[in-house]
């Protein structure tokens, strides 16, 4: 609802007025520090100065003997003068971004978190680092009412939680309220609105909506509709359709986020090893994704299916173990080159120079050896490298190149044991923590081969020389859009000339520069014949989510209507101006979601690594809370705060995706996909947040009637 300040009720308008008398008075007192900070350096710094001018005139005519103690002394003054004479002061405009009040015993004491420590104790004014701040614990940890006891240094604190408050100020004036019962904001009018509190809260009863593998037959696309049913009996005619494909048929699977791509192609693989297991045993069955994750949720979603020995890979693994079974003993791998390096590396474009640049090379020659050195010389050489960037029209940005070349030539150097090998004593090799002198540093890479060269070098081999390993019965491959053209051709050749797989993806959740498009990837395994089936409706995500998963994409949507297994509840659109209200109000609604719902999965998606590890802290004290980096998920009940590299065909009861800025989720065909990928991973409610400049992506979908207004 709307109304005038003087309509809310009593109790809001307390808080309001408390909030404000909150902040005049520390602006007060920033004011009065920020006077005091101005005012001359006093007798005794100057005097410290010409000390310092007396002590450099001394060091130039001082003799060997006593110059060094003259340099001690001159850089201490120095350090004592570049010291600020008072410590840095919040800005007056935005002083901070929350608000906790608490009472230990018969003492009430406020602390306002924000950015910059100050403390004035004659106005009760304590405004502390909100990243770093003990205190700053119960606010993540404890909602209005509770009772807490922390351990801070130097005493044990105990008491209780009488107010918790996100605020937002700006220009000076308070213009947002959000605490665990109110939410109140102040129109363009100046007049102060109440909304509802659920429009800033996760609506409730979402637990149990997203799969949870190890229940007998129940996978992504079939959530919901049953717990302990036979899964068969629940697939709909598309699925039961594709499913039912003569096993010697190539099959391809394409459909929406949460369609049942996953269930279909997993599904299949268990009709064919039980309908003929002479023909089609599971030692030669595999199963090879993109991701860890996918991967856990594949290997607990075929053990009830009665395929658990299928070999279940994600990509890199299945090329290290290929690899090694092909070539021998491998070079030490990198397995974290540069995001412009690996792009090149997986791009359609390389395959097709490769391709150019090999015709004529030998049998013989598909050594291990040869071919590194081969592949080298390319990956150094700015003219062809110049050229596949060309290829690539638009898809690889040219500084590619350089740093392609940069990255090879620090993997062909020396390894530093070999520069150093005059030196006998082991001791001097290693720096003083212990650790070998070329860690942390680029020379680390000397001597390495980057596990993105693997299906490259595969490729060459089978290209021109084949290889020798047992072939496979039938392969699933689930996330398909983001396997390049050397891992599919590579896997062709060990299917064989009558090729028995399960292509399943999506182009609209590709998240890596690999994909070619559907018909050179069953080219590249050898398929003719290919049954397609094409899956619309999704069981996972709502009808808003759909929704606005649609409008993400753009000119990348496919044709055709979205289609939702139904309503749900609404996406949250959610904008701060600054990223520590964002995450402050994102760290109170799951602590408050995860009391009310014990049993519900939620992720917080964030854009990369880095973001998701920064995000964690403020939530690692909350029940159930993990940290998800390399697709280590236990599907359990609770919090997993993840990125959106590790979450592809996975799905959460909830989704907050945290941090949709404009530097992270710029206006391309890239960012459209991921932020797809990560919107994409709800069953029951999605979040979206975002801080600072807003995406243009999301821009829109606060005014959308299907979203909860934005704040």
């Amino acid at each position: 609802m709307t109304s005038d300040a003087s309509q809310l009720p009593p109790e809001w308008i307390a808080v309001l007025h408390e909030e404000q008398e909150l902040l005049a008075r520390a602006r007060e007192s920033i004011a009065r520090a920020a006077a005091a900070a101005s005012r001359p350096r006093p007798p005794s710094e100057l005097r410290d100065l010409d000390a310092l001018r007396a002590l450099r005139d001394e060091a130039m005519r001082a003799s060997e003997d006593d110059l060094p103690g003259l340099l001690h002394e001159m850089s201490v003054r120095q350090r004592l003068l570049e010291r600020p004479a008072v410590q840095a002061l919040p800005d007056t405009d935005e002083p901070y971004v929350a608000h906790l009040r608490v009472r230990e015993g018969a003492v009430r004491k406020d602390y306002l978190l924000g950015r910059v420590n100050h403390l004035d104790g004659s106005s009760g004014v304590r405004i502390v680092d909100w990243r770093v701040a003990p205190v700053a614990q119960i606010f993540y940890r404890y909602r209005e009412g509770d009772e807490y006891e922390e351990t801070f240094p130097g005493r044990v604190a105990e008491g209780v939680v009488e107010a918790r408050r996100v605020v937002v100020i700006d220009k000076g004036e308070l213009t947002r309220v959000i605490g665990d019962e109110l939410a109140l904001e102040r129109d363009a009018q100046g007049r102060w609105r109440s909304s509802e509190h659920d429009a800033v809260a996760m609506r409730a009863g979402g637990a149990g909506h997203a799969a949870r593998p190890g229940i007998l037959g129940v996978g992504a696309g079939l959530a919901g509709r049953a717990r302990d049913a036979d899964v068969t009996a629940l697939l709909d005619a598309d699925q039961y359709e594709a499913i039912s494909v003569p096993a010697d048929q190539p099959l391809l699977v394409l459909g929406t986020a949460g369609s049942g791509k996953t269930t279909v192609a997993l599904h299949r693989l268990a009709r064919i090893a039980t309908a003929d297991p002479a023909g089609y045993p599971l030692a030669s069955t595999a199963v090879v994704v993109p991701e860890e994750g996918l991967a856990r949720l594949s290997r607990r979603l075929l053990a009830p299916l009665g395929v658990g020995a299928a070999q279940v890979h994600t990509a890199e693994r299945w090329a290290v173990e290929l690899a090694s079974a092909v070539f021998g003993e491998l070079p030490r791998l990198c397995t974290d080159a540069p995001a412009l390096v690996v792009g090149l590396k997986r791009h359609p474009a390389l395959h097709d120079a490769l391709q150019q640049r090999f015709a004529r090379l030998k049998a013989s020659n598909a050594r291990l050896a040869v071919l590194r050195r081969r592949l080298a010389e390319l990956l150094t050489d700015r003219a062809f490298l110049g050229e596949v960037v060309e290829a690539s029209r638009g898809g690889l940005p040219r500084s590619a190149v350089e740093e392609t070349v940069r990255h090879t030539m620090l993997q062909l150097a020396d390894p530093v044991d070999k520069q150093l090998r005059s030196i006998v004593v082991p001791e001097m090799k290693r720096a003083l923590d212990g650790r070998a002198i070329e860690d942390g540093t680029p020379e680390e890479l000397a001597g390495t081969m980057d596990i993105e060269d693997l299906p490259i070098l595969l490729f060459l081999r089978a290209w021109r020389a084949g290889i020798e390993v047992p072939p496979y019965a039938h392969v699933v491959l689930d996330e398909a859009e983001d396997l390049s053209l050397f891992e599919l051709f590579v896997m062709g050749k060990l299917l064989g000339e009558r090729p028995s797989f399960t292509l399943a993806g999506d182009e609209a959740q590709q998240t890596t520069s690999s994909f070619a498009g559907w018909e050179r990837s069953l080219g590249q395994l050898g398929a003719r014949d290919v049954a397609t089936c094409r899956l619309g409706l999704s069981y996972r995500c709502p009808q808003p989510v759909v929704d606005v998963a649609r409008r993400l994409l753009g000119s990348l949507a496919p044709e055709g209507p979205a289609r939702a297994r139904g309503q749900g509840a609404p996406v949250g659109v959610f904008h701060f101006p600054h990223e520590e209200q964002a995450y402050l109000f994102v760290a109170r609604a799951l602590a408050d979601l995860l009391d009310r719902e014990p049993r519900a999965s939620v992720a917080v998606v964030a854009r990369g690594a880095e973001a998701a590890s920064e995000f964690y802290e403020l939530v690692r004290e909350l029940p159930r809370s993990r940290l998800v980096l390399e697709g280590d998920f236990s599907f359990e009940p609770g919090l997993d705060v993840t990125d959106v590299d590790d979450v592809k065909g996975l799905e959460f009861d909830y989704v907050v995706v945290p941090d949709v800025s404009a530097a992270a989720y710029p206006e391309t065909d890239d960012a459209r996909r991921r932020l797809h990928v990560a919107v994409t991973r709800t069953s029951h409610q999605l979040w979206i947040v975002s801080s600072g400049e807003r995406s243009p992506l999301v821009g829109e979908e606060a005014s959308h009637p299907q979203t909860v207004p934005s704040w």
